[in-house]
């Protein structure tokens, strides 16, 4: 029992991606143009400037779906799945278990 089942880590969907773009996009954008445009005071503009913490956050989920969608096409992925997929191909599932 030494040897553990690798995870097998879901691929981010299309749709995922693009809901992080562009809730980063409009999160900036929008940001921005409050900051900057709107005729308030000084005070408003700081409550405006809270909103950075969305932007940063959608930054940052935005990297993630960027890096798990390059780790998915490296090469070490591949191999693993290859791999599993070997295993999966050579167990005879109406045979004896093997622990």
């Amino acid at each position: 029992m030494s040897e553990s089942t690798p995870t097998i880590q879901r691929p981010t969907t299309a749709a995922f991606f693009v809901q992080s773009a562009v809730a980063f996009g409009l999160a900036l954008a929008a940001l921005l143009i409050g900051i900057v445009r709107l005729p308030v005071g000084q005070w408003e503009r700081g409550f405006l400037a809270l909103g950075l913490v969305f932007v940063v956050s959608s930054a940052f989920t935005l990297a993630k779906c960027v890096r798990d969608r390059q780790e998915a096409t490296e090469v070490t992925n591949k191999v693993d799945k290859a791999r599993i997929d070997q295993l999966l191909t050579a167990q005879d599932p109406f045979g004896p278990a093997k622990l």
